[in-house]
């Protein structure tokens, strides 16, 4: 699936160049903002999602002969840079600005394979997608067009150094060192963060674990300084029906209260501590689950359940729990166009969070196409 490289060199190479482009549309009961729904964060309105490019060199892994060699290098483009946006990397364009479109380096890194190192180790440096999770930004990736809620306010990318080691068939270890969250490296709030994890797959291939200690450090507020346990399961039933489950807890020491005389930092949100605290503990857990049928070749339907508690407000601004329930069906035309249309439901259970803070429930329906090239 490669239109644009099969046209430059008959795609035989092995240095790739390819991406899409993806339209989205939305109509929704909230009038300004579907927020913290993401990725159509706007109301009714169609607009550019992401308008991708890659240019890639994977590394061949499945050899024990010789170490090999690879680099991503990822132009972003759309509304839903605010998704990826880390401080430092052409940040002025949300942090200072709050434009409707945008542009993100996503991901810039270079992979180094040792063949000899269990059964294989890949290292990766730069930046890269925050490990955990079933979801990422880049939309290709995710089953269902808008994201979880669990997703639209954990990490989104790191920039350091991993290591991935396969151990044997059924394990796989991970480790590594980050600048901590969302931060470029040159910014004032990059501090050394482990990030550690572990995958286990059954012998039967049905169920994958995969568990994660991501960003840890000494936990104090800064730009999305989280500290992130995480923890999915794959389970697949059958040959066309599969789940994948997702829960975590994340938190923030000395967070700046929102009735203290501490200003949070730009971009991020201050927590609602007691009255007579300057800053808190700011702590969220979420849960996400999907169900995934294939209908046929071209099709497959998803259905997501979701819940997060966003005890303080930190994340989202607002002290409350939330809901969501989202069915989407997917189609492919041929093998570049895929098209996602859903219905979903959100609903805040202690406050009105959406709308800006105007409403408790939210209903939308929203479809995204992507082209491929």
């Amino acid at each position: 699936m490669y239109p644009l490289q099969t046209a430059i060199d008959g795609a035989t190479g092995r240095t790739k160049v390819y991406g899409w482009i993806e339209p989205t549309a939305n109509v929704s009961t909230s009038r300004d903002r579907n927020y913290p729904e993401t990725n159509d964060i706007y109301s009714n309105r169609i607009e550019l999602g992401q308008a991708v490019v890659y240019v890639e060199r994977l590394p061949d892994s499945v050899q024990r002969d010789h170490v090999d060699w690879g680099f991503h290098l990822t132009g972003f483009f759309g509304t839903d840079y605010r998704s990826t946006t880390n401080k430092g990397y052409f940040s002025s364009q949300l942090l200072d600005h709050d434009r409707q479109y945008g542009f993100d380096p996503v991901l810039e890194y270079a992979d180094v394979y040792f063949p000899h190192v269990a059964k294989g180790m890949n290292v990766r440096v730069g930046r890269f997608i925050s490990i955990p999770g079933i979801e990422a930004q880049l939309t290709p990736n995710n089953y269902i067009f808008s994201h979880s809620l669990l997703y639209a306010v954990d990490p989104f990318t790191d920039t350091g150094v991993l290591a991935t080691i396969q151990l044997n068939d059924q394990w796989v270890v991970q480790a590594g060192v980050s600048g901590s969250h969302d931060v470029a490296l040159w910014t004032e709030d990059a501090k050394p963060s482990f990030m550690g994890c572990v995958s286990y797959t059954t012998k039967s291939v049905n169920d994958n674990f995969y568990l994660c200690a991501n960003g840890i450090n000494d936990g104090k507020y800064a730009f999305n300084n989280l500290q992130m346990y995480d923890g999915t399961w794959y389970h697949k039933f059958g040959s066309t029906w599969h789940m994948a489950t997702e829960m975590y807890a994340m938190y923030q020491r000395d967070v700046p209260s929102v009735n203290g005389s501490i200003a949070p930092e730009k971009g991020t949100n201050g927590a609602n501590c007691r009255a007579d605290l300057q800053t808190c503990l700011a702590p969220e857990w979420a849960m996400v689950n999907y169900i995934n049928k294939q209908i046929s070749p071209h099709d497959f339907a998803s259905f997501r359940n979701d819940f997060l508690n966003d005890k303080k407000g930190q994340r989202t601004g607002y002290a409350t729990k939330y809901s969501e329930a989202t069915l989407m069906l997917s189609h492919w035309v041929g093998s570049t166009v895929q098209i996602r249309p859903e219905v979903r439901f959100d609903h805040a259970w202690d406050r009105g969070a959406y709308d800006k803070g105007t409403r408790t429930n939210q209903f939308t329906f929203a479809t995204d196409v992507i082209f491929h090239f």
